[in-house]
């Protein structure tokens, strides 16, 4: 009772910039609440975004379930409620068996669908446990938030038994009044115990998987690939067949073919322009996992259709945009939904990836007619709060993008958030389509605080390195437009092209080929001495999908460790004669 007055005490004198005596308040819990104010959290209310169908068809929910099923059963009625929540914070399952403390934690939003993390609920045993990355007791006054003074919560990150990384927390949340010290111990167990049944499902799983890809090998002579979520099995064929753009854009197929539940086979055109039938086979009921038979075939003949079986390769799904590659096609599918039901919308991604260019396409696809409006968030002075207050007091806009979120402070974002929520009032039956656009470099996301909370859906827009194989058709479509169709690359200029990491994007890559025009050639064959110099410094190989990614967590650790690369090995769990290999193998520069 004590320790929590003084927590009180702390927390009120914290609030109002008044010193905090040490003995008050524990080491992380004020590191905790430094980390809350300076996300600008409020601390008089909870706002949390909401994901209205979180995945749960995840290893750690299939392994997760009987644990906690058993757990809550143990617990015999008890007014201590179970909570897993993914690696972010989402909650994605509660068992409460006290009525009272269900309403109360559905008053305050810890239910599934809702993100704890400590960038949105402020300090707390789910969001600040997974910050830590170790466990975490939060008791009472030592919430940042108010609303969350009432509980006591263990919070405990589950981490993968194979690979060490965290993939979610176990979280124990009672009446602050009903805590003990057991609260802390029951939730360990439960997370060893979690992390048990991990490693028995995913034994299993990966058993099952070697043993289909050892029969298909066995069985056929043509190229096998295995694959599911921490394992990829490739055979000596498919090995030596396929170069690193034909595997990735092999793999970039397979994400489309064993999403679907059943045996299905595709006839693909990979990059190097060879064609392929690529069968899927899923495995075990879980998606994006099974073996893949990879086989030659000839491009005249025709395709039969999907109800044979066979379906021809995807087409782009919005017009004006080209890119058939799985990432590409993913991202297309989310926006055009989303314009589809009006939903609003936040692009992320690296800059000049397309993201204005998906949201302007799926409202073309959606409102053909309908005049397309967008806003930058990046003009100086108060000439974007005029310009967004002209077009929101304008009802016949039916589509407006606002570029560049990541560019207001505190008050622009209140701002933008009070024009929203006066839109919606005065709109209420049909208020504008609106997609926001955020840039993201070096896997920092910005904060935009409560102006998530109206944009329920956040579409990842992949950088062209993930789906690199789309340069083929991006540079015809590209050269079609600056040349009108009088110049075309030759294929070594194309796989110099398909070798480059391209930093900024498909905007990087037409910028180039329009330095190629203007600068070069207006007409013939593009040549690998016509492009700039900057595209001659490119990777050795072509990097398959799993490497791109692989290489930018390696980027991303070492600005985030200053350029040390011992701290940034360890943080990738990798030794540090590893990564000053792998920094030489992907051509890193360090910072």
């Amino acid at each position: 009772m004590e320790d929590n007055r003084r927590a009180a005490t702390a927390r009120l004198n914290f609030l109002t910039l008044d010193p905090v005596a040490p003995q008050d308040v524990r080491p992380p819990i004020l590191a905790s609440w430094v980390r809350s104010r300076h996300w600008n959290l409020p601390a008089d209310r909870i706002t949390l975004p909401y994901v209205a169908d979180p995945d749960q068809d995840l290893p750690l929910t299939r392994s997760a379930g009987p644990v906690l099923r058993k757990l809550h059963e143990n617990l015999d009625g008890q007014p201590i409620s179970v909570i897993l929540t993914d690696r972010s914070g989402l909650v994605l399952e509660r068992l409460t068996a006290d009525s009272e403390l269900a309403r109360h934690l559905d008053k305050v939003y810890l239910a599934p669908g809702f993100s704890y993390a400590e960038e949105f609920a402020g300090t707390n045993g789910i969001g600040t446990a997974l910050d830590v990355g170790g466990p975490m007791h939060v008791f009472g006054h030592e919430h940042y938030a108010e609303d969350l003074e009432d509980l006591a919560c263990a919070g405990v990150p589950i981490k993968h038994p194979l690979n060490g990384k965290t993939i979610g927390a176990i979280d124990l949340t009672c009446w602050r009044k009903d805590a003990g010290s057991l609260l802390m111990a029951l939730a360990k167990s439960t997370a060893e115990s979690i992390r048990t049944a991990l490693l028995r499902d995913s034994s299993m799983r990966e058993l099952s998987l070697l043993e289909a890809y050892l029969q298909t090998s066995r069985r056929l002579g043509d190229m096998v690939i295995a694959i599911d979520d921490d394992l990829l099995l490739m055979n000596a064929k498919a090995r030596q067949s396929l170069d690193a753009g034909d595997q990735r854009a092999v793999l970039g197929h397979a994400a489309e073919i064993l999403s679907h539940g059943g045996t299905e086979t595709i006839l693909a055109e990979l990059p190097t322009g060879a064609w392929v039938r690529i069968t899927g086979r899923p495995l075990g009921g879980r998606a994006g996992a099974g073996i893949l038979h990879i086989s030659p075939h000839s491009a005249g003949v025709d395709l039969r259709t999907q109800a044979s079986g066979h379906r021809p390769p995807p087409r782009p799904v919005l017009p004006g945009l080209v890119g058939r590659s799985a990432p590409w096609l993913g991202s297309s599918r989310e926006v055009d939904n989303a314009c589809r039901a009006g939903q609003w919308v936040v692009l992320s991604g690296e800059r000049g990836v397309g993201k204005v260019a998906l949201a302007r396409a799926a409202h073309h696809q959606n409102n053909p007619a309908g005049p397309f409006h967008i806003v930058d968030a990046a003009r100086p002075g108060d000439s974007f709060a005029a310009e967004l207050d002209a077009e929101l007091a304008d009802d016949s806009v039916q589509a407006l993008v606002i570029r560049h979120a990541e560019c207001l402070d505190a008050d622009g974002l209140d701002s933008l958030v009070e024009a929203l929520y006066g839109v919606l009032e005065r709109r209420p039956s049909a208020p504008p389509w609106i997609a926001l656009t955020l840039t993201c470099e070096n896997g920092n996301t910005p904060d935009l605080g409560e102006l998530l909370t109206l944009f329920p859906l956040t579409v990842e827009v992949p950088p062209l390195r993930h789906h690199i194989e789309d340069v083929r058709e991006l540079v015809p479509h590209f050269l079609n437009q600056l040349s009108h169709g009088d110049l075309t690359c030759a294929p070594d200029t194309m796989q110099q092209l398909l070798r480059s990491s391209w930093p900024g994007n498909t905007a990087e890559l037409c910028q180039v080929l329009k330095q190629v025009v203007v600068r070069r050639r207006r007409a013939g064959v593009i040549t690998p001495a016509d492009l700039p110099a900057r595209t001659r410094a490119v990777s050795r190989r072509s990097l398959s999908q799993l490497e791109a990614l692989e290489r930018d967590a390696i980027v991303h650790s070492l600005l985030a460790n200053g350029g040390h690369k011992g701290r940034a090995a360890k943080s990738l769990g990798m030794s540090r004669a590893t990564i000053y290999r792998k920094i030489h193998d992907y051509g890193i520069q360090s910072p």
